[in-house]
């Protein structure tokens, strides 16, 4: 089942797709009442067109991403391959003002111009969890999303300081995944039950229609059950969190190719729909 939140009517909606692409209305506001059990009965109709759609989840309670979850991402920004036997997951958090929809703006900040794109598959929690085994950690997802982790390599505040500090270089990499508007999700939730595998999906990105990024969710070095099991175990998760799980190789950083306004980027995972957004 796809689930999408939008606007009708100059209100927030939600409901689900049905297969010739019209909008059955389930409730009000967005996805994260319909993931906490809130759910009426299904109301009007529309047609998809009719409405404005938005990011499924507005503001969820957390917005977690994985840093470095792919070899060739690792390696291509100069970094040595990664010893999982050693390592746990890199997560950090974004703001959830950072979230936009399908066909939203991203706004160039002014603190940078070198800002860079990351398609990810996005996973959200359907049900309040803690210390979750990895044999079980599928079991409390309630769909997946295609995301874009966009970031900003350089952080510039207009005063000298000491960038050979590690401190204040990992500083400006957290800041630079902070910015309005670096998460676009969407353009809708497709359930779990339609996603057997999460680790056999297809990661595309295009830049103006040039492939940038072309990967498979296979390559993870932390796979979906073991980022979501790692969570767990620093936070109890609930219904609407949302994990971005890291992307493959392609970035801009890799090649000093950098976004600016007007670019269209279009990220597709696997048949978890296409989401395109504009740079403004």
């Amino acid at each position: 089942m796809r689930l999408v939140t939008y606007r009708r009517a100059g209100a927030v909606r939600h409901g689900r797709l049905t297969q010739d692409d019209r909008v059955v209305e389930l409730g009000d506001s967005d996805l994260e009442g319909y993931l906490n059990g809130h759910r009426g009965p299904e109301r009007l109709e529309v047609a998809l067109a009719d409405v404005e759609l938005l990011a499924p989840l507005l503001r969820p309670g957390k917005l977690l991403a994985a840093a470095a979850n792919y070899q060739d991402h690792v390696t291509e920004t100069g970094g040595e391959p990664l010893d999982k036997s050693r390592l746990s997951p890199r997560l950090f958090l974004k703001p959830s003002t950072s979230i936009v929809g399908p066909d939203a703006d991203i706004p160039m900040p002014a603190v940078s111009s070198e800002v860079d794109w990351e398609a990810e598959l996005a996973v959200v929690i359907g049900r309040r969890c803690r210390d979750v085994a990895d044999a079980d950690a599928l079991d409390v997802v309630a769909g997946y999303m295609t995301s874009n982790d966009v970031s900003a390599r350089t952080v510039d505040y207009g005063f000298p300081r000491d960038t050979e500090d590690k401190a204040v270089w990992f500083f400006d990499w957290l800041a630079g995944k902070w910015l309005d508007g670096f998460a676009p999700i969407g353009p809708w939730l497709v359930t779990a039950d339609e996603v057997p595998d999460p680790q056999a999906l297809s990661i595309h990105l295009d830049v103006n229609g040039v492939t940038k990024q072309s990967g498979s969710t296979k390559d993870m070095i932390f796979s979906v059950a073991e980022l979501i099991a790692h969570s767990s175990r620093l936070m109890t998760l609930e219904p609407g969190d949302v994990i971005l799980t890291g992307t493959p190789s392609g970035v801009g950083a890799a090649t000093g190719d950098f976004l600016t306004a007007g670019d269209v980027i279009t990220v597709v995972v696997g048949q978890l729909g296409q989401l395109r957004n504009t740079v403004a």
